[in-house]
């Protein structure tokens, strides 16, 4: 049987904990809740680790997040040894924000470089202090200062970062929309989530039901750490927080 969790992350990433009840528990120990702000593994994010705070103060670890049958169905996958909450329990859901803050920044830092680099998306993934961007790319003809200073700009202008749903049959309709080159977003409930940048998104606009920050500005510091040939038509590019360190 699968659940649908109410999942508020989606609307809100700035929440960092909420009060939920539990739903049911899997048979490796996950807990399924009605409502959730801890984001599961998807698109390259990780899932949140955090704690669930008990009536009585005592917290129960969570080592990962992850979807279940469904993208509705979000299981909280518990830290070894931990006590499993009962069905009915009220608990407090507190997510570990520093981790999530960074993976927002990133996240967002990710969606710029698709900016600035609009090339077929081959692959990605989000860290709290590396990411990557795989591209369709056969020859670079770019430079680590180049998109570096180009990502900065995006970074200080400060452009608004929302989000707004479209129908599958708008996608459809614009399937430029859609950046990677294998993997397409989800269809079938009717709507597809957009996060765009810039106002009326003007900068950038595309499928993804990932966190991020408010505003590019919130990214801070950022610099391409490496441009790597990965095949023949390949360049994968790793994003850091900091400055371009100075004579590499």
């Amino acid at each position: 049987m699968a659940y649908d969790t109410t999942i508020l992350f989606r609307d809100d990433s700035y929440l960092k904990e909420i009060e939920a009840t539990v739903l049911g528990i899997n048979e490796r120990g996950g807990i399924l809740t009605d409502r959730t702000v801890f984001y599961a593994t998807s698109g390259g994010q990780p899932g949140d680790t955090g704690v669930f705070v008990r009536a009585d103060g005592s917290t129960v670890a969570i080592a990962a997040t992850v979807t279940g049958e469904t993208k509705e169905e979000i299981i909280h996958v518990l830290a070894p040894d931990q006590s499993i909450p009962a069905i009915g329990e009220k608990l407090r859901l507190r997510i570990n924000w520093d981790r999530r803050y960074k993976l927002m920044r990133m996240h967002t830092a990710c969606h710029l470089l698709s900016v600035v680099c609009p090339f077929p998306i081959t692959g990605a993934a989000v860290g709290e202090d590396d990411s990557r961007v795989d591209f369709d790319l056969p020859e670079a003809g770019v430079t680590r200062e180049g998109v570096t200073a180009k990502l900065m700009e995006l970074v200080s202008a400060n452009h608004p970062v929302f989000t707004r749903w479209i129908t599958d049959e708008e996608l459809a309709a614009n399937p430029t929309l859609i950046k990677s080159k294998n993997v397409r977003p989800p269809i079938g409930t009717g709507r597809i989530r957009l996060v765009c940048i810039g106002k009326d998104a003007s900068v950038d606009s595309q499928p993804c039901g990932g966190t991020h920050v408010a505003t590019t500005g919130e990214v801070g510091m950022i610099h391409i750490g490496k441009i790597e040939k990965k095949g023949k038509e390949n360049r994968r590019f790793r994003i850091r927080f900091g400055a371009l360190p100075e004579g590499e």
